[in-house]
């Protein structure tokens, strides 16, 4: 069996994402980066109309080249737009780990199930794993799944289908747990897999009434254990 886990709202609380004001800030400490005074207004510019055609189509622009094209349309000087990202979600804090789902974590991991880290980020892997390690839980996970390397967000079928291949088991084994109904229990649950929701406000009133719902991350172990018994 294997475990597919949502990052923010489920193993984190959930982190900022940089403003432009912040990546303008970023970029111009950089070496051999001209920022032009324009280049925020840019910026968010490119940043609205990248969303939208990405809802649009469901996909998921990487931040570097958001960045790459609003340095082309600003006049920036920027030699590696990657390198660009990664200095920008240090600048950045990421999502904090929460000590009661990491210790919950660790213990599904030790307890033999496959984990998979599944979840939308604009943050790319190298960022991600970094907050991984440092929170001591980075060897809990087999692979990740994230949207930032994919191009493509949940609810999208390309982004479960990369949850089974990363898991190595048929989507029947995998249980997918998140915070988020329509991207971590019904597209899960339409792709094959079996799904937990995380809701601290209790079960939503439209929810299939046979799909789980806890609390907190942290309860998962106990409520496995007694689908085990029954």
């Amino acid at each position: 069996m294997a475990l597919a886990l949502d990052f923010g709202g489920t193993l984190a609380r959930p982190g900022p994402n940089p403003d432009a004001a912040t990546v303008t800030e970023v970029l111009r400490g950089l070496p051999g980066a001209s920022i032009p005074d324009g280049f925020a207004a840019v910026f968010d510019q490119v940043a609205r109309r990248v969303r939208a055609a990405d809802r649009q189509r469901g996909e998921q622009t990487a931040f570097a080249e958001q960045v790459r094209l609003a340095a082309l349309e600003s006049g920036a000087v920027l030699d590696d737009p990657a390198a660009a990202t990664r200095a920008v979600f240090t600048a950045v804090p990421d999502a904090e780990i929460d000590a009661r789902a990491a210790r919950a974590l660790r213990e599904l991991h030790d307890s033999g199930l496959i984990c998979v880290l599944a979840c939308d980020t604009q943050r790319p892997e190298s960022v991600r794993r970094r907050t991984l390690r440092d929170a001591g839980i980075s060897d809990c996970f087999d692979a990740l799944v994230l949207s930032s390397t994919l191009g493509v967000r949940k609810p999208h079928p390309r982004f479960y289908a990369a949850v089974v291949e990363a898991t190595g088991c048929p989507a029947a084994e995998i249980l997918f747990v998140g915070d988020t109904p329509a991207k971590d229990v019904i597209g899960p649950r339409t792709h094959g897999m079996r799904a937990v929701l995380i809701s601290a406000e209790g079960r939503p009133a439209e929810l299939d009434p046979a799909i789980g719902v806890i609390a907190h991350l942290a309860e998962l172990p106990a409520y496995l254990e007694s689908l085990h018994e029954r």
